[in-house]
């Protein structure tokens, strides 16, 4: 769905306001994305057990997943969460981490834990996380933000491409330590 929007910078608050109004027969949805804080640990971590459900099929432990996103929002090396707000309520989320390119002499970052509550999809909440994100790329001098996602979760591809991200000649291996 094609969508209009207005991002602009709030001064007092330090944080970008966004309203994303789709051009088709639909309200305005005034949404607010931010950091996360540590005070919004509790719901990210819920929507990160919802999503490795969802995407994976994968049970992952609420207490470790709490412990991981504490750490990540506790410590900006790690990286850090954008999430997305709706009259206080959070309504999607994103996990940014950093990776350095030695080919490319490069900063990039990686798109993590991109979840979007299920009465809020295909509303424009991932399209104000990834607007927001990429204005914070550019003024950071990111060259480049990748993600990955599971083979079987074709919604999240489509809706990856349909942003306008496109698919990379990559497969990942991983080995345990």
């Amino acid at each position: 769905m094609p969508f209009s929007s207005l991002s602009f910078y709030h001064p007092a608050l330090r944080e970008y306001r966004i309203t994303i109004k789709p051009l088709y027969h639909s309200p305005f949805i005034c949404m607010h994305v931010r950091r996360a804080r540590i005070d919004d640990v509790e719901k990210i971590a819920r929507d990160n057990v919802l999503l490795a459900e969802e995407s994976e099929n994968k049970r992952i432990l609420y207490d470790i997943t709490l412990k991981g996103v504490e750490e990540v929002i506790s410590d900006m090396n790690k990286g850090f969460y954008l999430i997305a707000e709706e009259e206080d309520a959070i309504i999607g989320q994103m996990m940014v981490t950093y990776e350095w390119s030695d080919w490319r002499n490069e900063q990039m970052w990686w798109l993590q834990s991109i979840y979007v509550d299920r009465a809020w999809r295909k509303r424009g909440v991932m399209h104000a996380l990834l607007a927001r994100v990429r204005e914070m790329a550019k003024e950071e001098g990111v060259a480049l933000l990748k993600l990955y996602v599971h083979e079987n979760n074709h919604a999240a591809m489509a809706a990856y491409e349909k942003s306008g991200m496109i698919r990379a000649p990559y497969i990942m291996y991983e080995m345990r330590v």
